[in-house]
């Protein structure tokens, strides 16, 4: 019979949040506990980045020592610090309900440049402890400069507030459960999709005696299954690459609509352009040993790759083809043309939403010079448009993408925030208008056609082993005159963009996000 259990934890704010949480959990099942700090190498050596220190279970190690010797009774750790292999004799009874697995940006409010992509100024100082984080941002953000951050979250923000940095990166998960108010930052969080987290982030993991069999069957309301298996996916993902947290490696699983949607980002090194995947699945089962072969350096990719879009030196894309020594033929079949050169401002006294579906509607916009109200809010299909909008100063209040990928699923939450209000649509004249029919009757909607669409005529064929398409009008103007070869494969932005492939009874990829890095996941995920 178990009396009193000693939980053995790390003496960090955080880590006694989470021992002390898991100890009110017990008591809820009538188990009493008590509290034991245990020092660790990673709280004792500061100085150090994660990848100069040697061996894996940095914060983790002595406290399975003290397990194993019968000191402690129970273990409290954040689950992505463990290592995959566990040392003999010991298991994990329980896994927590899963904190929101984002990263949050902490930027000094001097230092905001929101014209720049996650609104660090441009060549701005970023403290980050994690290569998995350098690798990331640096894909996005090539001229930022990442900098060693060590210590606990209270210490790290401390060295923020003392300008040591202009910028720092941490997880959501821990800075939430310190209740920390960071007001006096401005605070950029990242969805799980744009920036994938460590394995297991978010995730408390409760680690015992394999022999204590009690006290495993005891801890089971704690054990949070579904959670379990997700986490165990990404893990598994970590154990295949023999990694540890000093791995540039992210893996993020999450069930939805009875699929396993699973994001895979990995560099060889924190310096390093990472390959990233996204893969759907109806099972775990093998999933995890298919993401490891993507990743394997000997396989094959497409030679070539054509895109109805012109590519920048340092668009991510290009540079993830390029990695890969893949050739790039980029050029839109469409031209675009103003419908209007000016504006009254009347228009838009009494607008409180402008949503667009297009960077194009964005630039032509902009390009009139409108007078806005102080408080009108912003609203974007995805990731691309909302990039889009920065470059002009303004910031998307909503953004699709974090809502879902369907284009009606998207409209229909934009619905519920902007009922009752008056929303301006600048679009492309004659647009599908997807957005505006779903909203309500007390929804007043103000249709601005800005630019209009012209196909270009005799569009000369690519044979390409792989046909990027980027609108429906770009899949018009194409097979205008074209046929596609033996062998081509297509992958496509949106489902609008789809179903015109649907229409000619192609098979298509359909990336998950509608931008570069989803069409630079759809380009790696291709089997060859």
């Amino acid at each position: 019979m178990i009396h009193k259990l000693i939980i053995g934890t790390r003496g960090s704010e955080l880590a006694l949040w989470q021992a002390h949480h898991v100890k009110n959990q017990l008591e809820e099942i009538g188990i009493e506990a008590e509290l034991k700090i245990i020092k660790t190498q990673g709280d004792r050596i500061v100085n150090l980045s994660f990848d100069k220190l040697e061996g894996k279970g940095f914060f983790t190690k002595e406290l399975e020592e003290e397990l194993l010797a019968g000191t402690i009774d129970l273990a409290v750790h954040s689950h992505k610090d463990l290592p995959t292999n566990h040392p003999e004799g010991l298991i994990i009874a329980a896994v927590s309900d899963r904190e929101d697995p984002a990263e949050l940006l902490l930027i000094l409010k001097d230092c905001v440049d929101v014209t720049q992509k996650l609104s660090v100024k441009f060549g701005g100082m970023v403290g980050t402890s994690s290569n998995r984080r350098k690798a990331q941002l640096l894909a996005v953000r090539p001229d930022l400069e990442i900098e060693e951050l060590r210590g606990n979250v209270p210490t790290r923000i401390q060295k923020l507030r003392d300008e040591d940095y202009d910028a720092i990166m941490l997880a959501k998960a821990g800075v939430h459960r310190l209740n920390i108010d960071l007001s006096e930052f401005h605070v950029e969080e990242i969805d799980p999709i744009e920036l994938v987290p460590a394995p297991a982030q978010g995730v408390l993991a409760l680690q015992i005696r394999e022999s204590d069999l009690d006290l495993y069957q005891r801890l089971q309301p704690l054990n949070n299954m579904a959670v379990a298996e997700q986490t165990a996916l990404e893990r598994k993902v970590l154990n295949l690459f023999q990694g540890g947290c000093q791995m540039p490696l992210g893996c993020y699983c999450r069930y939805d609509e009875e699929v396993y949607q699973v994001w895979t980002a990995k560099a060889k090194e924190g310096d390093d352009f990472p390959d990233r995947l996204f893969t759907e699945a109806k099972t775990l089962h093998g999933l995890a040993e298919k993401i490891f072969a993507k990743f394997d350096p000997n396989r094959k990719f497409p030679q070539n790759i054509f895109i109805t879009r012109n590519l920048t030196e340092s668009s991510y894309l290009r540079r993830a083809l390029e990695k890969h020594h893949i050739a790039i033929e980029d050029r839109s079949l469409i031209k675009t043309f103003p419908t209007i050169n000016k504006v009254d401002s009347y228009i838009f006294k009494h607008v409180n939403w402008i949503f667009f579906s297009s960077k194009n509607a964005i630039e032509y916009f902009f390009k009139l010079e409108p007078v806005l109200p102080k408080k009108v809010k912003f609203g974007v299909l995805g990731r691309g448009s909302e990039d889009t909008l920065r470059r002009f100063g303004k910031i998307a209040d909503f953004n699709g993408e974090v809502e879902g990928i369907d284009t009606s699923d998207i409209a229909e939450k934009f619905a519920v925030v902007a009922n009752g209000s008056t929303v301006l649509f600048p679009a492309a004249k004659d647009s599908l208008r997807t957005v505006q029919q779903v909203l309500s009757i007390e929804t007043k909607i103000i249709e601005l056609p800005v630019y209009e669409t012209v196909l270009e005529e005799e569009v000369e064929k690519s044979y390409a082993q792989v046909l990027i398409f980027t609108s429906p009008s770009n899949v018009e103007a194409y097979f205008q005159n074209n046929l596609l070869e033996p062998g081509q494969k297509v992958i496509c932005i949106g489902k609008s963009t789809g179903k015109k492939f649907d229409e000619m009874g192609v098979e298509y990829t359909l990336p998950y996000s509608p931008d570069e890095i989803g069409l630079a996941e759809a380009v790696f995920g291709l089997d060859y």
